[in-house]
């Protein structure tokens, strides 16, 4: 691992995040997009994480099963 990504491993997850929006505010994306951009990658993460299992993920992001379903519906992620 060279310094930088060294370095960026060792920052919060606030100071992560708030990298990337500024990052995000400097490129002009709109909130909508950065919001739907967040959610997918989030559920994708979770889905990789739990192996698909939709019940154990939505017991872990504390939604309702059918939320889950939905979102990830309106957010076209093909397979979760």
């Amino acid at each position: 691992m060279d310094k930088k990504a060294k370095d960026f491993a060792d920052f919060s997850l606030h100071q992560k995040m708030e990298l990337l929006v500024r990052d995000m505010v400097e490129k002009e994306i709109s909130f909508r997009d950065a919001q739907k951009e967040f959610q997918k990658l989030y559920l994708e993460a979770a889905s990789k994480k739990y192996g698909g299992n939709k019940s154990k993920m939505a017991e872990a992001l504390r939604l309702h099963r059918n939320t889950l379903h939905n979102k990830a519906k309106s957010l076209k992620i093909k397979k979760i």
